[in-house]
């Protein structure tokens, strides 16, 4: 099978920096994650020859990390609930009270992200809902091997993972891309690198499940 005909998610779990890729193209690789690399490339307007190459071209001891894919389900989980859910936590509550800063203070500038503190505590308050029910409910599960008994709650755990990478895109949408403008403040540039780094957070976290720990239990 090419790289062109596996799809985005494999892809990401097996050659090593290709999530840096997929970012730099915007390539969606966790919700998106199950359609193969041809029709990915076609929905961003790529080439497809120009990506492969970018693939094949990667070190070949070019790493995102720790090799997940050999990790048993429980130390999966707990990289999960410590790498992302506790930083999540941290994460958001920060953002919001800077975009809140910034809307007050730059509310009449043609490019300030009106409506982006309001669309943070949306988020907050829905991906708290959504890490409560995986430590209470389906991580319990999987970690006692009840993959069968688990496929319910995977489900809707993947339509709310969509609905995070909805919110991501109306976020890009108010920020330019988290492209701050010429001239801005301090408080504005450091929630856009913050912003940027949930981002990037959210859709590695998104990835690690949908297309690993949740695959293991289909």
């Amino acid at each position: 099978m090419t790289l062109l005909d596996q799809t985005v998610g494999r892809i990401a779990l097996t050659v090593p920096g290709a999530t840096r890729v997929f970012h730099t193209h915007h390539i969606n690789f966790c919700c998106g994650g199950h359609i193969p690399l041809r029709e990915a490339a076609q929905r961003v307007g790529l080439d497809t020859d120009k990506l492969v190459a970018e693939l094949e071209a990667l070190a070949p001891n070019e790493t995102d990390g720790h090799d997940w894919q050999s990790a048993s389900n429980d130390e999966l989980i707990e990289h999960i609930l410590t790498r992302y859910h506790d930083t999540h936590r941290r994460q958001l509550p920060e953002l919001i009270r800077m975009a809140r800063r910034v809307e007050q203070v730059h509310g009449d500038h043609v490019t300030c992200p009106r409506g982006l503190a309001d669309l943070l505590n949306d988020i907050h308050q829905e991906m708290e809902s959504h890490m409560q029910k995986e430590e209470q409910i389906l991580f319990p599960m999987l970690r006692r091997d009840l993959g069968a008994q688990a496929l319910g709650p995977i489900t809707v755990m993947r339509h709310e993972h969509d609905d995070h990478g909805a919110s991501l895109d109306r976020l890009l949408v108010l920020t330019d891309d988290i492209n701050p403008p010429k001239g801005a403040c301090t408080t504005w540039r450091a929630l856009y690198t913050g912003l940027r780094e949930f981002r990037d957070d959210l859709i590695q976290h998104i990835h690690l499940e949908n297309n690993l720990l949740f695959e293991r239990a289909s």
